[in-house]
This record gives structure tokens, C-alpha cells and sequence, in this order.
């Protein structure tokens, strides 16, 4: 049976528009993305089969170019749309950490630093360069490793935290594990660039380790 047969409060883009985005399943948001289904199957039945073939929509959502196309009724321009749907995402949080006065929401900088580092296959170490009320001045970053770790230099951070005239900086790596418990090596470099930027007059806020639970911070801990 097509969706356009299904009474209209099973639709998922009727019930999108009823109930708001939340109300949906994972399947029901893949299928409004899919638009269509392929032969024999509605938009909903191979949203739920492609789900199935990943293991999960952040599976689907993180896949390659090649992985993606893999997957039936999938293709290049379907990943370009999905590419650029979780892009603008990404951009949306960047934005609400930019706006007002300061940064006044601990869980959007963990949403945002979530988004932009959970899925890497390797460790990227970033920061956020913040000014002296603590609104945004910029996100990069700063150094790439392998499935192990990242090197981190902190005289490259000190220049950059200089560079960008910054008054403090938070943090972030994503450990390609999983696991967010910090490391020795974790909590040594922190130590080093707190000691270090101190001498140019920047506070370090905190340093979240990002994995697939809550990212882990280390000023929660008490290790700042």
C-alpha cells in the first residue's frame, strides 16, 4: 500500500507537520528525507530496511561516499543532500553558541562539539576561542592523529589563542573508541597548555572529551 493510502495521521509528513519532528521515528525521518520508495517498497519500508543495513541513523548519517551508494535507492545526489542537511545542522549549533552575550548553555557547547567531533575516525583535538565576556570567536581544528590520539603542541595553541585575541578557550578531542574516559596522556597535555596559556594571560574553561555517551569535562571532574 503507498503512504498516500495510509490514513493521514500515519503519514510521517502529515505527522511531521501535526506533531513536530520529534514525534517521528528514525525510520519516518529517513523516509520524509528518501521522499520515495523503490519498487514494492514505500519510502517508510526502505527507510526501515536501510536503518537495518547500517545498524542506526547515526551509522547511515556518518557513512562514506561509497557506503552510502551502496545501500538501495541510494546515490550520489541523496548523499550530497544528506551531507549538507547534517552541514547545516552542525552550522545551526555553531550559530546558537555565537548568539547573545556569552556562552550561557553548557549542553549547546556539548551538542555542538558533539556533532562536529563523535563521528571522526581518528582524534582531532579543536578549541573554542572565546573572548573576555565568553561569547565565540571562532572553532578550529587545531590537530589531527590516528585511531590512537592526536600531537598537540601548545606553543601552536598559544599562538593561535593569541592570533585570534582570545580570553579564554575551551577544549575538545573525541577519543575514536567510544570510550570519553580521559587519558593520562589527557590529563598531562591539559595540565601543559593550562600552564602555558597561563603566561598570555588566557583561562582555560574546560577540555571535553567527546565518545559516543555525554561527553566527559574535565572542570566537572575537578581536573581544571
Amino acid at each position: 500500500m503507498a503512504i498516500t493510502d495510509w490514513p493521514k495521521h500515519e503519514r510521517p509528513r502529515e505527522k511531521l507537520l501535526q506533531r513536530g519532528a520529534a514525534a517521528l521515528s528514525d525510520a519516518e525521518l529517513l523516509a520524509i528525507f528518501l521522499r520515495t520508495g523503490v519498487p514494492g517498497k514505500t519510502a517508510v519500508d526502505l527507510a526501515r530496511d536501510l536503518l537495518g543495513r547500517f545498524g542506526s541513523l547515526r551509522a547511515l548519517l556518518s557513512a562514506d561516499l561509497k557506503q552510502f551508494c551502496e545501500g538501495q535507492g541510494l546515490g550520489e545526489a541523496k548523499y550530497a543532500q544528506l551531507q549538507a542537511t547534517v552541514e547545516m545542522a552542525r552550522r545551526h549549533l555553531f550559530e546558537t553558541l555565537q548568539r547573545g552575550t556569552s556562552l550561557s548553555s553548557a549542553e549547546d557547547t556539548r551538542d555542538f562539539l558533539r556533532t562536529r567531533l563523535r563521528d571522526l575516525p581518528s582524534e582531532v583535538f579543536a578549541c573554542l576561542f572565546l573572548d573576555s565576556r565568553h561569547r565565540v570567536i571562532a572553532f578550529e581544528e587545531l590537530f589531527f592523529g590516528t585511531i590512537n590520539g592526536a600531537s598537540v603542541h601548545p606553543r601552536e595553541v598559544v599562538r593561535k589563542a593569541i592570533s585570534h585575541n582570545a580570553a579564554a578557550v575551551i577544549f575538545a578531542h573525541n577519543h575514536p573508541s567510544g570510550i570519553a574516559e580521559p587519558s593520562e596522556a589527557d590529563r598531562s597535555i591539559t595540565r601543559t597548555l593550562v600552564d602555558a596559556l597561563s603566561l598570555v594571560d588566557v583561562r582555560v574553561l574546560d577540555h571535553l572529551v567527546v565518545g559516543d555517551g555525554e561527553p566527559v569535562s574535565f572542570a566537572e571532574r575537578g581536573l581544571i
